[in-house]
């Protein structure tokens, strides 16, 4: 019997070479012009699950790791 994926996770979470999985921050969509751009250049790039995240996000992926 398969496992399920959760496919919300699956649309949000890349697993990088190594195996850590990585996400894009929130708050880079609208409202641009209210941030200031060392707010919005802090959240240009992606960001890797914590410690406390990684089991949680692996129960959601079974295939990915």
């Amino acid at each position: 019997m398969s496992l399920k994926t959760r496919s919300g996770v699956k649309k949000r979470v890349k697993i990088t070479g190594k195996g850590k999985f990585k996400f894009a921050k929130a708050g880079k969509r609208h409202l641009l012009m209210n941030k200031s751009s060392r707010a919005k250049g802090r959240n240009k790039y992606g960001k890797l699950a914590s410690s406390c995240e990684v089991k949680r996000i692996a129960r959601q992926l079974p295939y990915g790791r």
